[in-house]
């Protein structure tokens, strides 16, 4: 156990003045203050007619000025916006070593390499979990700041709830990334798999087969595919978390087992 809190000390300290940690955290804050723009955009009439192409998209969006639309928008950007920033953050934990060239430095502690591997997935589990507390912080902050009615409690308490069940299963397909990062030896695999499965969770979910993919779940689930998150079912859930078990083992077997040449 001491090796396992010492494994975690030494990630947080090796993460914890990284410009990248306060990039995340900007790239991630756009949902908010864009929600604050549509509902900027919704009160007033005038800069309705003329927002264009953001009252367009507002529009689109069925986006009124309350916090069921406001949640709604939060909620869609950790479910689709999430398996992006979150497998940054995954191929930025797990790749930096090779990239930084620390990685055979790593594997010579004396420390256990499954602990090792363990405390990157508790840094990545944090470092997601305070992105979207960020992004609730921040957009209540502006909710408030824009007067929008005090929602009530049977209405507020499912929209946090959704928001944070999103979070989890965004986080849950983000694990699988960590065997492409040190499979890779460094960003360019585990982000080139991230983009990959962007666009096939998108075209998949648009031919209403989202349901069996992984990383399209938690886009579905968030609401971003309207009617199709009726889809989603116990095998849905099964395979995304079947998905994240595979993911953590086949990085843990790897990393215990491979040949590091780098």
């Amino acid at each position: 156990m001491k090796q396992q809190i010492q494994a975690l000390q030494a990630e947080f300290i090796k993460n914890k003045y990284s410009n990248i940690l306060w990039a995340t955290f900007i790239a991630f804050g756009l949902a908010p203050i864009m929600g604050g723009v549509f509902i900027l955009i919704v009160q007033d009439p005038d800069a309705l007619a003329k927002a264009g192409g953001l009252a367009a998209k507002a529009q689109a969006m069925n986006f009124e000025g309350n916090w069921k639309s406001y949640f709604g928008l939060l909620t869609q950007a950790v479910g689709v916006g999430g398996v992006l920033v979150f497998g940054f953050v995954a191929s930025w934990i797990f790749g930096r070593e090779y990239s930084d060239g620390t990685a055979k430095d790593l594997l010579s502690l004396p420390t256990s390499r499954t602990k090792i591997l363990n405390a990157k997935f508790a840094v990545y589990v944090i470092w997601c979990l305070a992105l979207v507390v960020s992004n609730l912080l921040i957009g209540l902050l502006i909710g408030t700041f824009l007067r929008l009615p005090t929602p009530e409690t049977n209405i507020l308490f499912p929209l946090l709830t959704d928001y944070f069940i999103t979070t989890f299963l965004t986080i849950l397909i983000g694990v699988p990334i960590a065997f492409f990062a040190i499979w890779g030896k460094g960003y360019l695999a585990p982000l080139g798999f991230v983009a990959l499965t962007l666009v096939f969770a998108q075209i998949i979910a648009a031919t209403g087969y989202g349901s069996y993919f992984p990383w399209s779940i938690p886009g579905l689930y968030s609401g971003a595919g309207g009617e199709y998150k009726k889809l989603l079912d116990n095998y849905s859930y099964s395979i995304l978390i079947l998905t994240c078990i595979a993911g953590y083992l086949a990085t843990v077997i790897y990393w215990k087992t491979a040949d590091q040449t780098k």
